[in-house]
């Protein structure tokens, strides 16, 4: 038997569903020596848990927040972070919910955990910051902290700033997981969006050093025949 203190929880275990939960424990590779070994669902779809936020997101305390992120259950995990989001978005320019999410990264352990809140929990507030903390992340041996360093970044691209990008992509060029691979080549693809001359710079600088997953990604909004270039030198 699943308990939840708080009416939020018991909400999102009232959506479970145990056939979801087994595929969706294989498809985040839960299974013994991968990526997210151990890891437990509820079966409850991204769609279904955003559900409960516009009723929940202003009665919910800081608390509540917490016995969310600090769960066993993924989707619950999900949940209290996009309630974390939903504060920091209605505080810009504060300090105290980033650091609260910056204070429980491992709890962030997913990639879905990390694409879906870390850009919006994090980017301003490194955007304007200094950015030693952000690339000690990048230095961790934990691959989800490694994923937010780079995930946080497109906060900055968006607003035409693409140095630490490009800097955390070339970090990354050695990187031994492909889970880095694809959200380095994610963030250059979305550099080369906003200006594809800086992205160009960055191919002709390193592409024979690119994983080729990494290079894939970076260009995949490239001309077929351009593509095709880049992958063949």
């Amino acid at each position: 038997m699943i308990e939840f203190e708080s009416k939020i929880g018991q909400a999102l275990y009232l959506k479970r569903d145990s056939e979801k939960a087994k595929f969706l424990a294989g498809f985040f590779k839960t299974g013994p020596g991968e990526y997210a070994e151990g890891d437990q669902f509820l079966g409850v779809q991204v769609p279904e848990v955003r559900k409960l936020i516009p009723k929940f997101k202003k009665i919910t305390s800081e608390e509540d927040m917490l016995y969310l992120i600090k769960s066993p259950w993924h989707e619950a995990r999900l949940l209290g972070l996009l309630l974390l989001v939903e504060k920091i978005k209605h505080d810009p320019g504060g300090d105290t919910w980033p650091k609260i999410y910056l204070q429980n990264l491992k709890y962030v352990n997913n990639w879905d955990l990390v694409d879906v809140t870390a850009p919006k929990a994090l980017g301003e507030y490194f955007r304007k910051r200094e950015k030693s903390e952000l690339f000690q992340l990048a230095l961790s041996s934990d691959l989800w902290e490694n994923r937010i360093a780079i995930l946080t970044t497109m906060a900055f691209v968006k607003n035409q700033d693409y140095e630490t990008t490009l800097k955390l992509a070339e970090k990354f060029l050695t990187h031994p997981h492909d889970l880095i691979h694809k959200a380095s080549g994610w963030l250059l693809r979305e550099v080369g969006k906003k200006n594809k001359s800086v992205l160009l710079d960055f191919l002709n600088k390193f592409h024979s050093k690119m994983p080729r997953t990494m290079l894939r990604y970076a260009i995949e909004k490239f001309p077929e025949i351009e593509r095709k270039n880049w992958m063949s030198k």
